[in-house]
């Protein structure tokens, strides 16, 4: 059957450390948990929409490394069609380090590796491919340039785009008008509207500079407050969902391949927004971005 979502973006080797308390600056601290799993926000909202329901492609490249097999296997048992999937040879995957404390929180560093080989050209070659699928994904830990490709020259009128720009890059003259759904937590607000998110007062009219420089839907998570969202007339908020969370790393991707499943399956947004944050609240009680990611029965179950 043919895709329904095409997420095109980042995969990436996590090495994660649990710990008691986040360091500050020059401070060492011990006594920490290791695990290794695999995350990327491409790959964890590949991972999230297949596993909330969408048949999705994924438009990745590995590396030539110990873990890029056995990522690749972990793809394919979560249902994702990998024929966009390029494996490199003179570069490692992706690999992120993460530190986790107590209260969930975390500091993230990323490198890259083989995904800055997705460049313009990477993806001009996959067009047609890229166009077949109605709704696709991009985040911002692939180059810029392909970005600005993919929605300014590879979009048709028949392709929704839901772009979470994320991580907060700096990215001059965004081309929002592109842009069917803009998601966005409160950081990367203020970064392409240039105004401080602090309260819903301030998300709002955030949302309403995003609007005038073309974004259609914007969709601000504000975490324990619940979502944000801006279409034709007032906003409208919709709640989140009250957890214990153990760990908020890849919470926002969950939440964006969620979406993304309900909306293709034919929900309306409130709906989608709904089902969305549900599944984003399930995966905070959870250690590690893909192992905490939910599968669609487990997210209507919590709607009960």
């Amino acid at each position: 059957m043919n895709p329904q979502v095409a997420v095109i973006g980042s995969s990436n080797v996590d090495l994660l450390m649990k710990m008691e308390k986040l360091p500050e600056k020059g401070e060492t601290v011990t006594g920490a948990e290791f695990f290794q799993v695999f995350g990327g926000k491409g790959a964890n909202q590949a991972v999230a929409a297949s596993r909330a329901g969408a048949r999705t492609l994924f438009f990745n490249a590995v590396g030539n490394d110990p873990y890029a097999d056995r990522m690749v296997e972990s793809f394919r048992a979560d249902k994702l069609d990998l024929s966009c999937l390029d494996q490199v040879e003179d570069l490692p995957s992706g690999h992120a380090l993460i530190m986790v404390g107590t209260d969930g929180m975390n500091y993230i560093s990323v490198a890259p590796g083989a995904n800055a080989r997705m460049t313009p050209d990477w993806v001009t070659a996959r067009a047609q491919q890229i166009q077949s699928v109605p709704f696709w994904i991009l985040q911002c830990e692939i180059p810029e340039d392909t970005i600005r490709t993919l929605l300014e020259e590879i979009k048709t009128p028949a392709n929704q785009v839901l772009w979470n720009f994320a991580p907060a890059i700096a990215f001059p003259n965004p081309p929002l008008h592109a842009c069917d759904v803009l998601v966005v937590n409160e950081v990367e607000a203020e970064q392409l509207s240039g105004i401080p998110v602090v309260d819903q007062a301030s998300a709002e009219k955030a949302g309403q500079q995003l609007k005038a420089l073309g974004a259609q839907t914007i969709i601000i998570t504000l975490g324990v407050d619940g979502s944000l969202i801006l279409e034709e007339g007032s906003p409208w908020k919709v709640q989140a969902f009250p957890v214990d969370a153990v760990d908020t790393t890849a919470a926002g991707d969950c939440y964006c391949g969620a979406l993304a499943a309900a909306l293709v399956a034919g929900q309306s947004m409130p709906e989608a927004v709904q089902f969305a944050s549900a599944a984003a609240a399930l995966s905070v009680q959870k250690l590690g971005a893909q192992p905490s990611l939910p599968r669609k029965q487990d997210i209507l179950d919590f709607l009960g």
